[in-house]
């Protein structure tokens, strides 16, 4: 944990999220991952802290099953890096902040965590179904 809090101060020196990850197997880290969302020379939001270390292990492990795997990260992890944890079958996660810290920072996730409970129909991004039968 102490390596992805250190990650994550990092991060913030580089100007980019304060978030910083890291993936351990057998006791050692075997990927990093800093917060690279707003990076100039590549903008990507996707680049949480968690997604790039968990593509980095996949690529390291030359596998997309993390299983055996931990997760440790400076912040509890926001929806779309959970769902990337149990996709890629990550055992167990180990936050230092929760996401209400991340919010009183102003990276809040309330709109999404309340998205994804709706009925598909009364969500604020239309969804629409086509060509399920081609």
């Amino acid at each position: 944990m102490k390596r992805a809090i250190e990650i994550s101060l990092l991060s913030v020196e580089k100007g980019t999220g304060p978030f910083g990850a890291v993936i351990v197997k057998d006791g050692k880290i075997i990927a990093e991952g800093s917060n690279k969302v707003t990076l100039s020379s590549n903008p990507d939001a996707t680049a949480h802290g968690e997604m790039c270390v968990i593509r980095d292990a996949c690529k390291k492990l030359n596998n997309f099953n993390l299983s055996g795997c931990e997760l440790y990260s400076s912040c509890e992890p926001c929806p779309m890096c959970l769902s990337a944890c149990y996709w890629s079958r990550i055992d167990k996660i180990y936050y230092a902040n929760t996401r209400e810290d991340a919010k009183k920072i102003d990276f809040d996730d309330s709109l999404i965590y309340s998205e994804i409970q709706k009925n598909i129909n009364e969500r604020k991004i239309s969804m629409t179904q086509m060509m399920r039968d081609e």
